[in-house]
């Protein structure tokens, strides 16, 4: 599942995010939502998280349903 639409995307959940300094080479870095920093209900290029580690990027799919 693609991460564009808010409702699909909790804290917990384990994702598959791009940060802004890898949207060039399009690397992942997976980890598990703390916080959704995205406030409109859907956007094309994925909603905007920040992990539990602290990193922030646009989820790109989610890997694990809780």
């Amino acid at each position: 599942m693609n991460g564009t639409r808010r409702a699909d995307i909790k804290p917990g959940l384990f994702v598959a995010i791009v940060m802004k300094q890898d949207q060039r080479t399009g690397d992942l870095t997976e980890g598990y939502v703390k916080d959704i920093l995205t406030n409109s209900p859907t956007h094309p290029h994925g909603i905007k998280v920040r992990l539990e580690t602290g990193e922030v990027g646009r989820v790109k799919e989610i890997l694990e349903e809780d």
